[in-house]
């Protein structure tokens, strides 16, 4: 009685969590005005002396384990959080979020055309890190550009999701975006990593991506900049001075680590070699929560799922083996075992989304017919009868990709066991690195891969509407007609229909069991106690251009 009531105070805080700030609320202090004065002389030798003996101003470095190695921070290009994380630092959209709603950045003010589909955004004066100035050519040029198949983005199915028809720079501060129809996140969405201004001259020097993280090359607009890059090891960023509000930013200099073991990125932390830091061995958690107060746990509106890959393997194909695979998974197990907040899932729409009735939708996944505890054994056993594999049998051993990580191969270990256990069906679990494992899953290339999502704009379309068929994110290549005229259907719709219909799609996303949701994220931050002030969007994106060192 005792755990469960732990566990349900835990996962209150947890959610309201989600809309509290993450850094401190404190503003940055201002340098105190020097007081000293200096004396008018008659001789210049005197003057120079006084300078020179003035000290020079130290630099404010954080140090920032951004965890795993870098694919490629290419606003077009990236999907994934820890390059949403640099970009989210390095260039700055239209819009910017601020205490959980669109504020204005590039955007110094905007019209909306009565029939709310033509947005017409005026650009403030900026310029890029190289002193040349922000027009609505380079909005135009980035959008395009990443809307473009040629370009290869994982994300230009964003732009359909929040029904772009076109995009134009009517002058140079002048940009011009029509909708399809009616879009209320599309605002939101103008400061996601995609929708980043690009400049042409600056990617045509290296259109694979690579003039994004090349210091010779790119140019940001955010409030840092790229000054060096070793790939695996570490990413510099030092201060924009010419960022619209460079003399906001406080920091100088952010060393980015990337250190992707659990205990040596606590290690480092706890020798004072970092100052922000979000990867934690799970075991350390309670110690950590008792006894660290530069530690603590936010929520995160995401999930943790496994995509079951029924083009390679064939048991997986029948959606009796699937969800006979999902009902023998004890999502509760999982997440004490972990120790680490999680909340187990049985959805994808995360706890913290409501209908216009104030209705939850993980509520309404209760009629969805998956447990969390794994308790429905005997349904499974006879479901994978009923599909000819009777204990198992007939199923080949299957392959388990993810990537490297403590907690990723806690995970499978207890999946395996609980498959094995129960359905006598073996596993064959292979960790590999970062970027091999993105390739594996990008390419369709594996037959059961971990997977990770965390939403783009506060919606439930963001946690669903990737699993589209064709979309470049849907890793098993899963396909279903009513799944997509659902989700089709709610481009067109509002209020309580457009939200019943989402619901009504992601039931069919879990009872088909291509994808079994096992969690809920949660944040482990630490903290240094001298870092301040670091800002964290609703959906996740850490933001240091107001943070300062005390």
């Amino acid at each position: 009685m005792l755990k469960k009531l732990v566990s349900f105070t835990l996962i209150l805080v947890l959610m309201l969590g989600m809309f509290a700030g993450c850094g401190e609320k404190a503003e940055a202090e201002k340098p105190e005005a020097n007081t000293e004065t200096t004396e008018t002389t008659e001789t210049t030798e005197t003057t120079e002396t006084t300078e020179a003996a003035k000290p020079a101003k130290e630099e404010v470095v954080l140090n920032w384990n951004i965890g795993a190695t870098l694919e490629t921070i290419d606003p077009a290009l990236n999907a994934a959080v820890n390059g949403g994380h640099v970009i989210n630092n390095t260039y700055e959209g239209l819009m910017r979020e601020k205490d959980g709603k669109p504020d204005y950045a590039m955007a110094e003010s905007y019209d909306l055309s009565d029939d709310r589909l033509t947005y017409t955004f005026h650009l403030r004066d900026a310029k890029w890190s190289d002193g040349k100035p922000i027009t609505a050519h380079d909005f135009e040029y980035a959008w395009n550009r990443a809307y473009d198949p040629a370009t290869g983005s994982d994300y230009a199915w964003i732009y359909d999701e929040f029904n772009f028809e076109s995009c134009r720079a009517v002058d140079e501060k002048t940009f011009e975006v029509k909708l399809k129809v009616p879009t209320e996140y599309f605002l939101g969405l103008t400061g996601f990593a995609t929708m980043m201004p690009v400049r042409e001259d600056v990617v045509a020097k290296g259109d694979d991506g690579a003039w994004a993280s090349n210091p010779d090359v790119v140019v940001c607009n955010g409030p840092f900049i790229v000054t060096s890059y070793t790939p695996g090891n570490e990413l510099v960023l030092s201060k924009n001075e010419n960022y619209w509000r460079a003399d906001e930013v406080k920091i100088d200099k952010i060393v980015g680590k990337i250190i992707t073991d659990d205990s040596t990125a606590l290690t480092a932390f706890e020798a004072g070699e970092i100052d922000f830091d979000t990867i934690v061995p799970a075991a350390e958690i309670p110690r950590l929560l008792a006894e660290d107060p530069t530690f603590r746990i936010e929520s995160r509106p995401g999930t943790y799922y496994i995509n079951l890959n029924g083009n390679k393997v064939e048991a997986l194909n029948d959606a009796k083996v699937r969800l006979a695979m999902s009902y023998v998974v004890d999502r509760e197990a999982i997440c004490d075992m972990l120790n680490a907040g999680n909340i187990p899932a049985i959805n994808f729409i995360p706890p913290t989304l409501t209908d216009t009735n104030g209705e939850k939708f993980s509520d309404k996944a209760l009629e969805y017919g998956l447990p969390l505890d794994g308790s429905k054994v005997e349904e499974a056993k006879a479901l994978l009868e009923e599909a000819g594999y009777p204990n198992g049998e007939g199923i080949p051993t299957i392959q388990y990709i993810t990537n490297t990580g403590e907690g990723h191969m806690k995970v499978a270990q207890a999946l395996q066991q609980m498959w094995k256990e129960n359905l006598g069906i073996n596993i064959e679990i292979s960790n590999m690195e970062w970027a091999v494992f993105q390739e594996q899953r990008k390419t369709h290339d594996f037959e059961i891969a971990r997977g990770g999502w965390i939403g783009d704009y506060v919606d439930p379309l963001t946690f669903i509407g990737y699993f589209k068929t064709g979309n470049p994110l849907n890793s098993p290549e899963w396909s279903n007609s009513d799944f997509d005229k659902l989700i089709e259907s709610s481009g067109t719709q509002f209020g309580q229909e457009r939200l019943d219909t989402l619901a009504d799609a992601e039931k069919i996303l879990v009872q088909d069991g291509w994808f079994l949701p096992i969690y809920n994220y949660v944040d482990p931050i630490h903290q240094a106690a001298k870092l301040k002030n670091v800002e964290r969007t609703v959906l996740g994106k850490f933001f240091f251009g107001n943070s300062y060192i005390d």
